[in-house]
């Protein structure tokens, strides 16, 4: 099961009625870990797009929802904005990011790596930053995203089908 934590609308980032899912030890640390995520992702409806880092800047994306799947490393992240909160990931874990909530890398280990993935068919993420002049447009594309219809870690039936309602 994981963590489910929300964060509301300061003026800036709008973030999401819905739960920012973390879940811990999502795949074995053993192995290939990123291909592991790729193929979870993959096979839940959430093809994987890229490999890299996260932004050491606060963003957050308008049209799309995201996974991030920590395959090294550990690091230190603001979820929420500049009123978030700091989560702790290391290897193996996933934090799933509902359109709108604010994210940044705050610190990591040199060899932090992520996979990163968006529902099927909505994959045009975009990059914003916090700012009130870009809020209310960025809250009506937030609107017009849907609902993926499975979890990445856990398909049909997982957390974020039940709590993204």
């Amino acid at each position: 099961m994981p963590t489910r934590l929300t964060f509301k609308d300061d003026g800036q980032v709008p973030n999401s009625r819905f739960p920012v899912l973390v879940y811990r030890a999502a795949v074995s640390r053993e192995g290939d870990v990123a291909a592991a995520f790729e193929q979870r992702f993959e096979a839940n409806g959430w093809p994987p797009q890229w490999r890299s880092s996260v932004y050491d800047f606060h963003h957050y994306h308008s049209t799309a929802h995201e996974v991030l799947g920590v395959a090294k490393g550990s690091a230190k992240l603001m979820l929420g904005g500049e009123a978030g909160q700091v989560v702790s990931v290391q290897t193996g874990d996933v934090v799933v990011l509902p359109a709108g909530t604010g994210h940044k890398r705050v610190e990591s280990s040199g060899d932090f790596l992520v996979v990163g993935a968006y529902p099927e068919g909505h994959g045009q993420w975009d990059l914003q930053r916090p700012d009130a002049a870009t809020h209310d447009d960025s809250v009506k594309r937030i609107a017009q995203v849907p609902v993926p219809p499975s979890d990445p870690v856990s398909g049909r039936d997982g957390a974020l089908v039940r709590d993204w309602k």
